[in-house]
């Protein structure tokens, strides 16, 4: 008969709450002037998390830290400059797309954490009561295989087109290679389909010096050294298509009546100096 010796063993079991995924996320303190906000991130694609502090729960926060890499799954952040252990939390978490949204306001709570110690029984076992036998099978064993899962593809297109496809292993750092390295937008479209969304830059208007519509409306043109240089000025439509031009301007300023150009509406521009594109303007 084999003997079997009991050893005591002390149990330390942590009752701290589990941490809460996003938006949602929990506040802490254990009464030593440090708070610890923490969260699970289950978002396929964040760009910016900030942690936000107040004395009053709707208004006035104060974002103390933009977390440097939003993407880690499992983070938090220990507070120890907080005025005292009642002022609110709320997280700015900025998603794709431009899209962000304010997490509710917490306050922090009593972290109740303790140890519990199991203390061994003073009498021993009576270990003559314990038997063990070893089992008894005619059965082989036998080694089943588990079948390993194929990674997933991904398949990215701009537009219609389809531009590359690659492993989920690779997600992360062509995500960034996209954020980091272009102004382009990455959109999840399904499951296994990403879409490349081109930046387009908003077109900034800026008046000519040389062309310009007065306040009567009329047209001036004005430009320097008119007799020492050729120039050429062709108006447009607003969709290219010509309208009329001034192969040789010898007065400067000079002064084209609004009626030249029949209707009212944007028109275009094309400046030569000596042959020369000078302006190209609208």
């Amino acid at each position: 008969m084999k003997k079997i010796t009991f050893i005591a063993v002390i149990f330390s079991v942590l009752t701290a709450r589990s941490q809460n995924t996003l938006p949602d996320f929990s506040v802490t303190t254990k009464g030593n002037g440090k708070i610890i906000i923490s969260w699970n991130n289950a978002y396929p694609v964040v760009s910016q998390i900030s942690i936000q502090r107040s004395f009053d729960s709707l208004r006035n926060y104060k974002t103390i830290l933009t977390v440097p890499d939003p993407h880690i799954p499992q983070n938090g952040f220990v507070d120890a400059k907080a005025p005292t252990a009642f002022q609110f939390y709320r997280l700015f978490i900025a998603l794709d797309s431009g899209k962000y949204i304010f997490s509710k306001p917490k306050k922090a709570r009593w972290d109740t954490a303790r140890v519990v110690i199991i203390q061994p029984l003073n009498k021993k076992p009576d270990s003559s009561r314990i038997i063990i036998e070893p089992v008894k099978t005619d059965s082989p064993i036998v080694t089943k295989e588990v079948p390993v899962e194929p990674e997933r593809i991904l398949y990215v297109k701009k537009g219609d087109s389809l531009v590359m496809q690659f492993g989920e292993t690779s997600l992360k750092s062509f995500r960034d290679s996209v954020l980091y390295k272009t102004k382009d937008t990455l959109v999840f479209r399904s499951a296994d389909t990403l879409l490349i969304k081109p930046f387009v830059p908003k077109v900034v208007y800026k008046p000519s010096l040389y062309v310009f519509t007065s306040r009567d409306g009329n047209v001036t043109i004005s430009l320097p050294a008119v007799n020492e240089k050729k120039y050429l000025v062709k108006f447009f439509e607003e969709d290219s298509t010509p309208l009329f031009e001034l192969n040789e301007v010898k007065e400067s300023p000079l002064t084209l009546d609004k009626t030249n150009f029949v209707h009212g509406g944007w028109f275009r521009f094309e400046l030569y100096e000596n042959g020369q594109l000078k302006e190209k303007h609208k």
